[in-house]
């Protein structure tokens, strides 16, 4: 079946960017508004040294424009260009009283008004509480110096300002380290899934022939004993691998610079197999029908996504190998397939001696995967169900539900 590699880059970080280019654009304006339009408190223009303020709102207004790019991501955004951009804020807070002598008699905005606040941002979206704590200090004393005379509303303002920076620092930490948990955690999942894909496949095939041939090998004896001892080794230490280990982390769910990274496999819908292709289950199941197993169908086709339809018939099929190997070779077996509306439900029943409370668990602890894996495993990766009842004496009763509506949207877009 074809599939392609999608990498998804998620990234709490880079909305914060871009409203704050938006920022930066909206607040120079502003400042450009307030100085061509604003008056003192006694209605007069505002500044005694008009092109001193109108010189510094030129040089802001291209600044501004010319380093948008430099605020659209944390790479783009250096420490030069923080340091600078901090200057120029510094410097219009500095020239607000060359400009307008009265502004240390009388509270009113310095040049760079409000745009100020957007540098200090900037530090804490790229580098965290400490940068904003450290930004913001520097453009409190600047204030603090440039009122001369400090009033009530000259502190407050400066303590929102440092307040509200180093909590938005801190809140973009905290963002950081939760895509990397999750990068992690997805990472995590997707190989998990794989190794139990993979585990299925070699339950399905390799485990199932070295437990055949240690138990012909011992029955036969002699040399094939001996052959039986040693396949019987490697089935222990197959299981082993197969039920155990996790994936080690990768650089590329620790990169935040640009938010994580998460890849995922897409099923093209377009190639044969993938979940355009759709295949009756019946056609699947009808090659276990024999005179020890019997199969019992709607008589109608029983549609599924043809991925979904394999999926289930090789868990069928691993119930029949259990059948065979717990309740032996003489055992009946009967599989009933219905087409229900929401769902399709396969039951898989035997005559056999059934199977002891705890042992289930006992054998996944043992490592022997064949119920949790090539079962459950493929159901739950279906977004399904399988139900093992059991009553010692009275044989055995796999349950297995897919959902029509689950499966239909297939599996494109989940992480593998």
């Amino acid at each position: 079946m074809a599939k392609r590699e999608r990498v998804v880059r998620m990234s709490v970080e880079q909305p914060l960017w871009r409203a704050l280019t938006g920022y930066r654009v909206l607040t120079m304006v502003y400042a450009v508004l307030l100085a061509i339009f604003g008056k003192d408190n006694f209605g007069q223009p505002r500044f005694e040294r008009p092109w001193v303020a109108f010189a510094y709102l030129a040089f802001l207004f291209v600044w501004t424009l010319a380093t948008l790019p430099k605020v659209r991501s944390a790479a783009a955004c250096t420490k030069r260009f923080l340091g600078a951009d901090l200057v120029v804020a510094l410097t219009g807070i500095m020239l607000t009283p060359v400009a307008d002598i009265h502004s240390q008699t009388f509270d009113g905005p310095t040049l760079p008004s409000i745009w100020t606040a957007g540098a200090v941002l900037a530090f804490a979206i790229k580098g965290g509480w400490r940068w904003a704590a450290f930004a913001s200090t520097f453009v409190a004393i600047a204030n603090i110096i440039q009122r001369g005379d400090p009033s009530r509303d000259t502190f407050h303002n400066v303590l929102l300002v440092w307040v509200a920076s180093i909590a938005i620092g801190y809140v973009v930490e905290v963002a950081r380290a939760s895509e990397r948990t999750l990068a992690r955690a997805l990472e995590i999942e997707a190989a998990t899934r794989e190794r139990e894909r993979l585990a299925r496949d070699i339950h399905d095939s390799v485990l199932q022939v070295l437990a055949m041939v240690q138990r012909r090998g011992t029955a036969i004896g002699g040399e094939a004993a001996e052959l039986g001892r040693m396949a019987g080794e490697q089935e222990v230490a197959l299981r082993t691998l197969v039920s155990s280990g996790l994936v080690p982390p990768t650089r590329v769910s620790e990169d935040a610079a640009e938010g994580a990274v998460v890849r995922t496999v897409d099923v093209d819908e377009e190639s044969p197999g993938g979940d355009g292709a759709t295949c009756d289950l019946r056609a699947l199941l009808a090659p276990h029908a024999g005179s020890r197993t019997s199969l019992a169908e709607p008589g109608a086709p029983v549609v599924l996504p043809a991925e979904a339809a394999r999926e289930l018939a090789a868990a069928v099929s691993a119930a029949l190998d259990n059948v065979r190997v717990h309740a032996g070779a003489e055992a009946q077996a009967w599989i009933l397939v219905e087409d229900e509306p929401g769902e399709v439900i396969v039951t898989v029943r035997d005559d056999g001696p059934g199977i002891p409370e705890g042992r289930l668990a006992q054998a996944e602890g043992e490592g022997r995967m064949g119920v949790a894996l090539s079962i459950r495993g493929r159901l739950r990766d279906l977004g399904g169900t399988a139900e093992v009842i059991s009553v010692p004496g009275q044989g055995t009763e796999v349950e297995l539900k897919v959902p029509k509506a689950q499966v239909s949207r297939g599996k494109a877009g989940s992480a593998r």
